[in-house]
């Protein structure tokens, strides 16, 4: 492992035990599933559990057993309550629909944020020159809101920046 990867890896364990400590709200990790149909019928998509994350901007860090010391790129991120029933009103409210329905088959708590559609990002050296949203150049881990963004910024400054908004919220922004 480079001194980028494992630096980029302490600081990611750093930022999660700083999360930990301070008791911040964990959100579910979850996977989109498509079932095959059986016999010829079809059946509705759900999510599967993966475990628990924080949502620190363009990352989630894992925060469970299941997912601790593991990080991924943000994808679509859906609230648990009752789907309603179809409006077609837009392609994109029922798409939301559908992944609120999904959800809520899935079993998570009604309430709950899940995660899904996330990339996991592995913290070995395909992170050297990588395109992602977390990368190493010259030795230093940074991180980009994106894969198509040019901008980066390095990972420490962007922890410390996220990881304090989470542990110690601006008043007003928490409900």
């Amino acid at each position: 492992m480079t001194d980028g990867v494992a630096r980029a890896q302490a600081l990611l364990d750093d930022a999660a035990r700083r999360l930990r400590t301070a008791d911040v709200r964990d959100e579910a990790l979850g996977e989109y599933v498509r079932p095959k149909a059986v016999l010829g019928i079809r059946r509705e998509p759900t999510m599967r559990p993966l475990g628990r994350v924080w949502r620190v901007g363009a990352l989630l860090l894992g925060s469970s057993l299941e997912s601790g010391g593991r990080v991924w790129a943000t994808g679509t991120i859906t609230r648990v309550t009752d789907p309603g029933r179809a409006q077609f009103v837009s392609v994109s409210a029922e798409t939301r629909r559908a992944y609120r329905a999904a959800a809520v088959r899935g079993r998570f708590d009604a309430g709950d944020t899940v995660n899904h559609g996330a990339t996991p990002i592995p913290l070995d050296e395909t992170l050297v020159d990588a395109d992602g949203v977390l990368f190493v150049r010259d030795g230093e881990p940074f991180v980009r809101w994106s894969p198509t963004a040019g901008a980066a910024v390095p990972l420490v400054d962007y922890l410390t920046d996220r990881v304090a908004l989470l542990v110690d919220p601006p008043a007003g922004a928490t409900g």
